[in-house]
């Protein structure tokens, strides 16, 4: 399995920090935000690591992580997305990288108390389709939510005004080769972005979608709010063993 980490964007609600640099590489407490989710990713068996970047500062990656040898990596890639097209516009890039194997995607924004070793393997087993990462939240209305029935996905909602369950699906997605296949069958939400919710109810509509519940904390640190929260989350707790 292949790790793909979306850094992109252009940040704008971290202006005007993100008018300087990519939002990142912000620090989260003593570490830039993109040590975390590589992190997570070795910490699940995943050593073949792509980042997908953008805007004006995108060599700052090459100069901060270079091939990756502080993870104790032998290689690390990287690629570059023009604009703000989404997330799966993001991950269309991603295609002859991950040629034909099974990738674990993470927003590069979304951090994690501990790991996902536990469902990347079971992803191994699972062979196909996809499989989401959901936490329990107080405020589902904020993010994609699942209706599930025991351990069935019936359909994600993006933002719902009444929120099926309690779940949101956090960045962290794992797929097949396929997932190339459905992005390009793909139009952009009103928004004008690829999103995807609607690859993951693709896969929902096939009956090729699993999930299974994060254990420990997760955040997001797109926001001023959440960078705050991210950083005294790391600095009481730590994440990801760094």
């Amino acid at each position: 399995m292949k790790g793909v980490i979306l850094a992109g964007g252009l940040g704008s609600r971290l202006h005007p920090l993100t008018k300087i640099t990519n939002k990142h590489l912000l620090p989260v407490h003593s570490q830039p935000m993109i040590y975390y989710p590589i992190q997570a990713l070795i910490n699940a068996g995943i050593e073949d690591i792509m980042i997908v970047t953008g805007g004006n500062s995108a060599g700052d990656f090459l100069k901060l992580l270079g091939n990756g040898k502080d993870f104790g990596l032998k290689h690390v890639n990287y690629t570059y997305q023009e604009g703000e097209g989404g997330i799966a516009d993001a991950l269309s890039l991603v295609e002859h990288f991950a040629d034909e194997d099974p990738i674990c995607v993470i927003l590069g924004d979304n951090l994690i108390e501990k790991n996902i070793k536990a469902a990347a393997d079971e992803y191994r087993a699972q062979g196909r389709g996809a499989k989401i990462m959901l936490k329990r939240v107080h405020d589902p209305e904020r993010f994609g939510v699942p209706e599930l029935d025991g351990e069935k996905v019936l359909n994600i909602e993006e933002k719902p005004n009444e929120p099926k369950s309690d779940f949101a699906v956090i960045g962290i997605y794992f797929y097949d080769n396929t997932v190339f296949d459905v992005i390009r069958t793909l139009v952009p939400s009103g928004r004008g972005e690829l999103e995807i919710t609607d690859v993951n109810n693709h896969y929902i509509r096939r009956g090729e979608m699993t999930w299974n519940e994060l254990d420990g904390w997760w955040t997001d640190a797109g926001t001023f709010e959440s960078l705050l929260r991210a950083s005294n989350l790391v600095a009481e707790t730590g994440a990801n063993n760094l």
